[in-house]
This record gives structure tokens, sequence and C-alpha cells, in this order.
């Protein structure tokens, strides 16, 4: 059976939202470099800057762009991350203190520009890199103080005017904080509704399409056995229209518990739809998913319904199929554990049927 490619393995990975978020992040990123850039270029040319200073400005132009090229451009990094966006911030203070010396030090009209590395820093890396930062920027303006010696800095008037120049960076990157964990909350809570079944409180196919993808690729990388179920509840249609949907949705419920008591904590199941749930079980041959399968099997059916008077018996068929035997892609491992599951809905219900058992009955009665 053909293996798929290390594309195919690459496609089957779906980025978490971390990994977007910081895609996203740092594409604004590499756009504050060059409105920082420009910003300063600008100045260089219209602004009143002093001839000496030139030379100064435009090597620092030079190389923050060099370093923003080989940093950025040169695919040193397959990966964004936290670190490499704090590197970058880093980078800003320096270029600004370099800029601001050849300007007029505090007197210098770019001074506000601090605030694109704070904010930055404060949207992205949190409350504990952000403080860092803003003691970084402090460092800056006592050194572009001209002529201050030690014990100057030590007095109360040099520390009253140093804290009025930094109270504005505090502020801004503390509301500005509070507005990125305020955001973040709210997407994390919108990705946790977008990935999670209303109703039992599980993944949804969206979350398990996340979650099972990573787990196959791993399969495929290291060639290791994997195996899907999916579980059809037997009764569900017979109890909604005897007993109403209430009763149906409790149905669903406790077939979502029990499914997810016969787990190991690095299976992942969800509801496939309607009455559907499905299974990914890593690191399992056909043999333990069978195994799995039947304990599902039992469990359910040992565990009637009780709705007042009424006693319905719960019972469930299950279609089973592996990966590499049955499929080389997630997609087909699942098409085929659902081809299995219908055969077990004809023939009788109330049983687990293999997807090659399944091959080798229809082959037998041709």
């Amino acid at each position: 059976m053909r293996h798929a490619t290390a594309n195919e393995t690459a496609s089957l990975r779906q980025p978490s939202f971390e990994e977007e978020q910081l895609r996203g992040i740092s594409r604004t990123v590499a756009e504050i470099h060059w409105l920082l850039l420009i910003l300063v270029l600008l100045f260089l040319t219209f602004g009143s800057v002093e001839k000496f200073s030139e030379p100064g400005i435009s090597a620092g132009c030079f190389f923050y762009a060099a370093f923003v090229m080989s940093f950025r451009y040169a695919n040193f990094f397959t990966h964004e991350s936290r670190w490499k966006i704090a590197v970058e911030t880093l980078a800003m203070i320096a270029f600004i203190t370099w800029t601001l010396a050849f300007t007029g030090g505090l007197s210098s009209p770019l001074l506000n520009s601090y605030l694109l590395p704070i904010i930055t820093s404060a949207l992205t890396l949190g409350r504990v890199i952000t403080l860092f930062e803003v003691v970084v920027v402090a460092a800056c303006h006592l050194w572009l103080g001209e002529g201050t010696s030690v014990q100057s800095v030590l007095t109360l008037s040099y520390i009253g005017a140093l804290t009025a120049r930094m109270a504005p960076v505090l502020l801004v990157a503390y509301i500005v904080t509070m507005f990125s964990s305020d955001i973040l909350f709210g997407l994390s809570r919108a990705k946790m509704l977008a990935e999670t079944d209303e109703l039992t409180g599980i993944p949804n196919t969206r979350g398990f399409a996340i979650a099972a993808s990573r787990l196959f690729g791993q399969a495929i990388r290291y060639q290791r056995p994997a195996a899907v179920l999916m579980v059809d509840s037997d009764n569900l249609k017979a109890v909604n229209d005897r007993l109403g949907h209430p009763v149906g949705n409790r149905l669903l419920c406790k077939l979502a518990r029990v499914i997810q008591q016969e787990l190991r904590t690095s299976d992942v199941m969800a509801r496939y739809g309607g009455d559907e749930f499905i299974v990914f079980l890593p690191e399992t041959p056909a043999a333990g998913a069978t195994v799995v399968a039947e304990r599902i099997r039992n469990s359910m059916s040992a565990m009637p319904l009780e709705e007042g008077v009424h006693r319905v018996e719960c019972t469930v068929s299950i279609g089973l199929a592996t990966f590499p035997e049955d499929g080389s892609t997630l997609d087909a491992v699942i098409a085929r554990a659902d081809r299995a599951m219908y055969g077990a809905k004809k023939g009788g219900r109330d049983r687990v049927v293999k997807f090659g058992d399944l091959q080798g009955e229809q082959t037998a009665a041709r």
C-alpha cells in the first residue's frame, strides 16, 4: 500500500490557534519595522538634522534594515515564536536609541517612537517582558541624558523628571496589556465554542479535524498504527418519536459519556453529526481498536436509559477502520469506518464491524 508523501503529511497538519495568531502578529511587526524606518528617513530628509549627524543616522538605518531583512526574510526561522518577536522589539529600542542620540537625545521629536516597541510587546509578549522592556527604555533615557552624573541621577529632582517622562510609557504598556488579555480571552472563548458541540460538550467535527489531523500526521511520519471508530446510536429515532427530543438529547449525552469513559487521554472523540460519534485512536492496531469498540458497545447496552416509567434499551453500531491497512489518508480511513458502521447497521445493529471484514464478506458474496 502506498504511504503518504512528505507533502501530504505536511498538508494534514493544520496550524494551531497560537501559530495563526503569531503569524498575524508577525506580519504586523514587519510593517512596524518598515514604518519606523520610513519615519526616521523622512526626518533625516525633511527634518532639521545637523550635517555631522547624517552619517550616523544613515548608518543606523542601513544596519537596522539589514537586520530586518536577514532576521525576517532570510528564512532562518521556519516557525514564528514569541522570543523572536521579543528580539525584534529590543532591536527597535536599540535603533530608536541610536537615532535619538543623533537627533537631540531626550529633546528629539522622535522620542515618542519608544511607544512602538512597547505597544508591540504589550500586545504580544505579556506583562513580564513588557515591564522588562520599559526598564530597558528607562535605561536608554538615562544614557541619552547629556552631562548626567551619578550624583545627579540619584537626586529626587532627576528621579521625578525621569518618572514623569516614563509615566506615559508605563500607562500605555499597562492599558494595552490589559486590552490584549481581554482580547485573547475572547478569542480563546470563541475558538472553544467554534470547536465544541453545544449539546454534549465534546469537540465537534472542526475540533476533531484539528486534533486528529495532527495525530494522523505523526502516525504517517513514524509509521505507527492508528484507528478510527464510527459510533452510531441504534435507538435515537425511536426515542425521539416515542418520548420526545429532550429525552433523545439525554441519550446522546449518555452515549458521549460512555464513549469518553472507555478512552485514553491521548484519544480524540467528537460528535460527527446527528446520532454519530467519531473516535480517533492513535498508536492502536485493529485488535486493540476492536477491544475498545466492544467495551463501548457493551457499556452502552448494559445501561438502559431510565425515563420515568419508561426503560429504553440503548445499543450502538460501530464501524472500525485502521491505518495503514484501510487507507493512507485520514479522510480515507474515516470514510471506510463510516462504511463499516453502515455495514453493522445492515447486519442487525448492536455490533462492531471492521472494514476489512466487510470487504471480505462482499468479496465472498461475489
